[in-house]
């Protein structure tokens, strides 16, 4: 099974770089460029060599080419003994290189100058996101010339809950290893993923951060920070960073330059929104849909099996966005809210609806596969047995038919409640909601690359984790499935 279970492991990893790679080159190569600037007010009203220049330095934040600056030619800095040569030498240079140059246009105010741009291969693509992906966080990572005596090592300290964790100094996050209320529970920071910074949406913040970070008004919590000072404030510790240039509100809270810190808020992150409604929508699919289907398949032909046919394919021909605001006018007319922000997260009311219309959208699939499974399983010989053994009807479908039956369905459970954290595309567009289904459209839509291949490397890495704990589930549930291939001659 160790062996199986690694080898899944290793194609798992396989198909994610395949995946995410292809999603890559084609981001950056297949679509313009120019559409991640559409949404960005500040570019749209500039002008000229500003203008220019924002453009080409912007895109090479992004990924997409490599960028040298008017100035950069003229001290050579970008080219090897640069500063040997004239600026016109370094231009043959960077067009030997395969450097486009752009001679900026002469606005009265001097030399303009020229900046040169090479934009990257599709392989270098890859590579360059490969590259930045993993950001492993040690003792030298921070370089500071104006703190040449930082301190560099670790120790073992109480954070400011009183709690016993491991600080770094000479590292980007001051917390290595810490606990908190938050699942996992047992937090670490030597390995971090760069995925870049989200454009034009929500620019300059990380992927990770804009689908993680908290939403709604900011939580202050009472607090003593390290020079002493006790005060509300919403700032996470555990989150600090190393900042270059502390400014006198951070010297009044911090002793050092670990002063950048994320702020709490009083709701979940988009991710733990969706989280919330789907794991909330899974349980009551669940818990209608089994009870229904067991019923239907121990009244094989009679009038609740006829009615719950009847259920199921209703809701199946219905167009999911017609079922969705027929379900939200109910409510409403229920005195429900027909928008999420209405009442926000603090009210129960918000999730209703929402949770109800996920998990009836969820019952026909559930209910027509577990009753097909427990009606084949009917005519099985064990059953015949049960029944000469004088069982009734409701102790062999509970205890022998269903046991049986749902192996098939509970190789899907674990999707189900990983692939909750995805969200709802429709349901969540409908009632507002602010979780993550609407976040991959809004990113594609928006020309937010960064985004959209964070999301593609979330969602395919959960798929395929999925996958593996559905199948090892099922070797739980029923012992005599063995995944792992049985060499010939049965030995």
């Amino acid at each position: 099974m160790a062996r199986y279970v690694l080898t899944r492991i290793l194609r798992a990893i396989i198909s994610i770089f395949i995946v995410v790679s292809l999603v890559v080159m084609i981001v950056f190569t297949l679509v313009p460029e120019t559409r991640s600037f559409i949404g960005d007010q500040g570019y749209q009203k500039m002008k000229g060599n500003a203008k220019t220049v924002y453009y080409y330095s912007k895109l090479e934040t992004l990924g997409y080419l490599d960028y040298v600056s008017a100035n950069q030619i003229t001290t050579g800095a970008t080219v090897p003994d640069g500063d040997n040569l004239s600026p016109d030498e370094v231009k043959a240079q960077l067009d030997e290189d395969g450097y486009t140059l752009h001679e900026l246009a002469d606005e009265g105010n001097g030399s303009p100058g020229t900046i040169a741009y090479r934009y990257y291969n599709p392989l270098e693509l890859v590579v360059n996101f490969y590259k930045r992906l993993i950001v492993i966080d040690s003792t030298n990572y921070i370089q500071d010339p104006n703190n040449p005596d930082l301190e560099r090592g670790y120790r073992i300290e109480r954070d400011y809950n009183g709690i016993p964790a491991l600080v770094g100094s000479g590292t980007l996050h001051k917390y290595m290893i810490y606990v908190d209320s938050k699942f996992p529970f047992i937090h670490q920071n030597f390995i971090t993923f760069n995925f870049g910074e989200s454009f034009p949406t929500h620019q300059g913040v990380s992927t990770l951060d804009v689908i993680s970070t908290g939403q709604g008004n900011l939580k202050n919590i009472e607090q003593t920070f390290p020079t002493g000072v006790t005060s509300s404030s919403p700032i996470d510790q555990h989150t600090l960073k190393y900042k270059f240039e502390p400014d006198h509100l951070d010297q009044q809270r911090f002793t050092d330059n670990y002063a950048d810190a994320q702020l709490r808020y009083d709701s979940p992150s988009m991710i733990g929104t969706s989280y919330i409604f789907g794991v909330a929508a899974l349980l009551l699919q669940y818990a209608i849909a089994i009870p229904f289907a067991v019923a239907m398949a121990r009244r094989h032909g009679g009038w609740i099996d006829k009615v719950g046919i009847v259920y199921i394919n209703l809701l199946i021909s219905v167009p999911s966005l017609a079922f969705i605001f027929f379900m939200k006018y109910i409510g409403f007319a229920f005195g429900l809210p027909d928008r999420f922000p209405h009442l926000g997260f603090g009210d129960i009311r918000s999730y209703v609806m929402p949770v109800i219309v996920l998990a009836l959208m969820g019952t026909p699939g559930l209910m027509m596969w577990v009753r097909r499974f427990m009606v084949d399983q009917s005519t099985a010989d064990y059953v015949k047995f049960a029944t000469a053994k004088g069982l009734t009807n409701k102790e062999i479908s509970r205890r022998h038919i269903l046991k049986n039956a749902i192996i098939p369905i509970v190789n899907g459970i674990p999707g189900s409640v990983i692939l909750a954290i995805s969200g709802a595309v429709i349901t969540e567009s409908v009632f507002s909601i602010p979780g993550m289904g609407k976040m991959l459209p809004d990113a594609i839509k928006a020309g937010n690359n960064n985004m959209v291949i964070t999301l593609t490397f979330i969602f395919t890495t959960l798929a395929i984790v999925a996958v593996l704990l559905g199948d090892l589930l099922m070797t739980k549930v029923d012992p005599r499935i063995s995944l792992a291939a049985k060499k010939k001659g049965g030995r």
